[in-house]
């Protein structure tokens, strides 16, 4: 078994066991529409397995950094549309990432200049990224349960819009620091009513979310990210080794496609928790991710500790990385100083090989 084998995943068959990650970019227009240069970045990458888009806002609230495509008006599904029917055109599959950035925001980024929303009111350290450059972090919102079932019902619509731009499926944000993170942790979760407290009450919010989106996609379509350990954006959990086990757990009720998991700390590399056993818990398609090589991922594949596994930045610089795992290729190096935000330059421009016919 290799990454280099087609798989079932529900009804989709993937050509391969390479998942595109997603990742922000920042391309999209001040309106989140997804543009033509984003039609065209996720064309190049089209023969990984599966694609699953850079996270993408369900609401206005949601929103958490500057130039973000999201997904809540009519128009913003069409911008998607245009990037779906490019990657189908090329023969990939796509889903798209449903994000709410919870207290990883600003007020300039808000509606009405208003704090951003969280479980708690609990201020992350450090600094948001604003239209205007960086600012302080501010206190957010603790969300009241009128807020907290508006957020539910968003992420619902935006299922919906997802479906009629024609994508393969969706993928719960619940990872990284925010919102449906934010409820999951004890760290960032301090409520004492029926979404915060004990571990069973931290899992309601992401529970209902499922159940809504839902409404519009079959649970063999939808798929969900966590990251147990991340401390991305000031997350800390007191146990989540035990805490996780029991999110997956009782994700094998809500029988969902796949469970995509950034396995350690994206900052340090560090790996505390056991990830092979919350692989064993899980009951569907397992996706592994977090700095594993072709033959890591290989390695992996065979162990049975995944599925299919998700690579990252390989992606910005290789389009065709695919093709170049398969046939033992260089990899480009990928420019940092042009991952986030900008035009072509770093984005489009990757060369392909040229033993898969040059640059496009």
């Amino acid at each position: 078994m290799n990454v280099f084998d087609p798989y079932q995943l529900g009804s989709l068959k993937l050509m391969n066991r390479v998942v595109m990650a997603p990742m922000t970019r920042n391309r999209a227009g001040k309106n989140g529409v997804a543009n033509e240069l984003m039609t065209e970045y996720y064309r190049q990458r089209a023969s990984a397995g599966l694609i699953v888009t850079e996270s993408s806002p369900i609401s206005e609230e949601g929103i958490g950094y500057p130039y973000t495509p999201c997904i809540y008006n009519e128009t913003q599904m069409h911008g998607w549309k245009n990037v779906v029917d490019a990657v189908h055109d090329q023969g990939g599959k796509i889903v798209i990432q449903l994000q709410h950035c919870g207290r990883i925001s600003h007020p300039s980024l808000q509606k009405d200049n208003m704090p951003p929303l969280s479980p708690s009111e609990i201020k992350p350290s450090g600094s948001a990224v604003t239209y205007e450059g960086l600012q302080d972090f501010v206190s957010p919102k603790e969300m009241t349960k009128a807020e907290i079932k508006k957020a539910i019902s968003q992420f619902g619509s935006a299922a919906k819009l997802a479906k009629d731009a024609g994508f393969d499926g969706i993928e719960v944000h619940g990872a990284n620091g925010y919102l449906i993170d934010q409820f999951l942790r004890d760290g960032t979760n301090l409520r004492t009513d029926k979404y915060g407290g004990s571990v069973e009450k931290r899992m309601r919010f992401l529970n209902e979310v499922l159940d809504s989106v839902f409404l519009t996609w079959r649970p063999q379509q939808v798929g969900i990210r966590l990251t147990p350990e991340n401390t991305f954006n000031s997350m800390f959990d007191s146990h989540p080794q035990k805490h996780f086990e029991y999110f997956v757990e009782q994700l094998n009720a809500k029988n969902i496609a796949y469970l995509h998991v950034l396995e350690g700390d994206m900052l340090t590399q560090e790996k505390l928790v056991d990830y092979h056993k919350l692989r064993v818990m899980f009951n569907g398609t397992y996706i592994a991710n977090n700095g594993y090589s072709l033959n890591s991922a290989n390695t992996s594949l065979r162990e049975k500790h995944a599925d299919l596994i998700a690579f990252g930045t390989p992606f910005i610089a290789n389009p065709d990385l695919v093709h170049r795992f398969k046939h033992d290729i260089p990899l480009n190096e990928a420019d940092h100083a042009t991952f986030y935000g900008g035009g072509e330059k770093g984005y489009i421009d990757y060369s392909f090989s040229q033993i898969n016919g040059g640059s496009e």
